[in-house]
């Protein structure tokens, strides 16, 4: 009679054992899964400002703006701060399509110069990608400036296959991981638009750039006042992301010049998390007391309800 005594003295204590590391009693049948849920509280934001005659305003002070998130108007931030050249991941994705000429590989050689002399941006920061068929791939990362990147291009196909959104997803992935949490990511595509195989559809390059907080600035490689689809989708590109669009007169190269002037005059937020539903957040962000300013960030971001 000791045995059965002892353990019904033991057995309060085993439930409150169980208790205090939150594990509940269960039978057999139950299922032996657990979920995670998500703990983010704090939501960042990288954006540019702009004056009326689109320049860059590097002076701008927390109190000139609010963000909208989901309807929620946010005042009051954890952190805000100047970008840092050493915080920026910068990406370039080099449309190498049957489209290529001689002229356009002088002027990526030319761009990739460009890139090549840009001081404060580290060796490590700086990634190319191409595609050479169906396929994306890199071109180079963490060595493009000794790597002779240009020379190394594919040469034209006259099958025109042409990944676009394929080769924009898989370079946001790669963006995704690379750097400290905290860095800006930003993608510059040189191309017109047009895509033949991919995948990926145009819907599934912009999540998988708002995902990784990659910023896409796209850069129109088509003619000169001809009009085409392929500039309405890297208007799009852009806009969704929070980057810029630049048609075909201004130059691949004069283009790039002014995308890394820009982050002379961009700026990371934090706020708190106004609302935990799941799904998109959409988010703006408005001049409180300059009217003339302007502002691009990205369109939101997306908010799990679990992850397991």
């Amino acid at each position: 009679m000791a045995i059965p005594l002892l353990c019904r003295r033991l057995w309060p204590l085993v439930l409150l054992l169980l208790f205090c590391i939150g594990i509940s009693p269960c039978v057999a049948s139950d299922p032996a899964e657990l979920t995670y849920r998500t703990q983010v509280t704090e939501v960042r934001l990288s954006f540019s400002a702009m004056d009326q005659n689109n320049h860059g305003v590097a002076t701008l002070q927390a109190s000139d703006f609010a963000v909208v998130d989901k309807d929620v108007i946010v005042r009051n931030f954890q952190s805000f701060t100047r970008s840092d050249w050493t915080k920026l991941e910068i990406a370039i994705v080099i449309d190498a399509s049957e489209s290529v000429t001689p002229r356009f590989r002088q002027e990526m050689a030319d761009i990739l110069e460009l890139v090549s002399q840009t001081a404060g941006v580290p060796d490590e920061n700086l990634s190319i990608f191409s595609f050479d068929g169906p396929r994306p791939y890199l071109l180079c990362a963490g060595d493009c400036r000794a790597s002779h990147a240009a020379e190394r291009l594919p040469a034209a196909h006259a099958h025109g296959l042409t990944p676009l959104y394929d080769t924009i997803v898989f370079a946001a992935d790669f963006l995704s991981h690379q750097g400290d949490a905290h860095a800006e990511r930003v993608l510059i595509v040189f191309s017109d638009g047009a895509d033949t195989i991919s995948r990926n559809s145009r819907g599934d390059a912009i999540d998988a750039a708002l995902r990784g907080e990659v910023q896409l600035d796209c850069i129109d490689l088509n003619k000169p006042a001809y009009a085409s689809q392929g500039a309405a989708v890297l208007r799009s590109l852009a806009s969704a992301t929070g980057g810029r669009y630049f048609p075909p007169p201004d130059g691949a190269a004069h283009a790039l010049n002014v995308i890394l002037e820009g982050f002379q005059a961009s700026y990371t937020v934090s706020y708190r998390l106004p609302s935990r539903a799941s799904g998109f957040h959409a988010v703006r962000i408005l001049p409180t007391h300059n009217l003339n300013l302007q502002f691009r960030s990205r369109s939101g971001y997306y908010y799990p309800s679990q992850v397991r």
